[in-house]
């Protein structure tokens, strides 16, 4: 399988790229983004691509890739809704609209949110987007495509949010992240299960378009890779 990533110097897309990397069945990875990964393996190859609204001058390299892991987002909080709607929905269809293009074939898993409203008329800015995102890219003709909403998420194996107040939120919250894990397994989900469990859906399906943290980690747990 041949895999894009979008958004891997992120805390999920750094998670996600290591687990692909762990995957034997993965035989290239590209990442596409603002910078390079700073990552070394002989599977990955990297477009450090300053402008993610406009794909033009490297469609050619986007082609013939199995699926596309969409791991960048940004936190809505001091922005207006048309800003963050640029940067959410704007940016994430340029993206999709051109590798439906190009892979028709392609599996699509997007990173969205835990309370994502589909509706696109609830009171909360940043789930209005996210669902005009999300119902946006399932009309998409992808073989599959597969809204991921994780909740609260524990980054593992070095994993590191580039968000400053995300980072020391981590830091506070790490000696109890465990415990409530314990307490509440389905609800918060490590940077590892999330790489998981898009490798597993872009491998196998799943029988829902839209998963919530309990699917995520079903997915994870029921993948072959868990072994490991």
């Amino acid at each position: 399988m041949k895999v894009l990533i979008f958004g891997a110097t992120g805390m999920v897309g750094q998670g996600v790229l290591r687990e692909c990397l762990l995957d034997p069945e993965i035989e290239k990875v590209l990442t596409v983004g603002r910078s390079a990964t700073g990552v070394r393996d002989t599977r990955l190859f990297e477009i450090v691509q300053p402008d993610l609204f406009r794909y033009l001058n490297i469609e050619a390299q986007l082609s013939g890739f199995d699926a596309c892991f969409f791991c960048l987002g940004i936190s809505s909080a001091g922005m207006s809704e048309r800003d963050y709607g640029n940067l959410t929905y704007t940016l994430t269809l340029a993206v999709a609209e051109t590798l439906s293009r190009l892979n028709p074939a392609m599996t699509f898993v997007y990173v969205s949110g835990a309370g994502t409203d589909s509706s696109e008329k609830g009171r909360v800015m940043w789930a209005r987007v996210k669902g005009k995102t999300e119902n946006a890219l399932l009309r998409l003709p992808f073989k599959r495509a597969y809204m991921f909403r994780p909740g609260v998420i524990q980054p593992v194996h070095g994993a590191r949010s580039k968000t400053t107040a995300y980072r020391v939120g981590y830091a506070l919250t790490k000696p109890v992240l465990p415990l409530l894990r314990r307490l509440f397994p389905r609800y918060i989900l490590t940077t590892e299960e999330i790489g998981r469990a898009m490798i597993a859906v872009a491998k196998r399906g799943a029988p829902k378009n839209i998963l919530e943290s309990w699917d995520i980690r079903d997915c994870a747990s029921a993948s072959p890779e868990n072994t490991r």
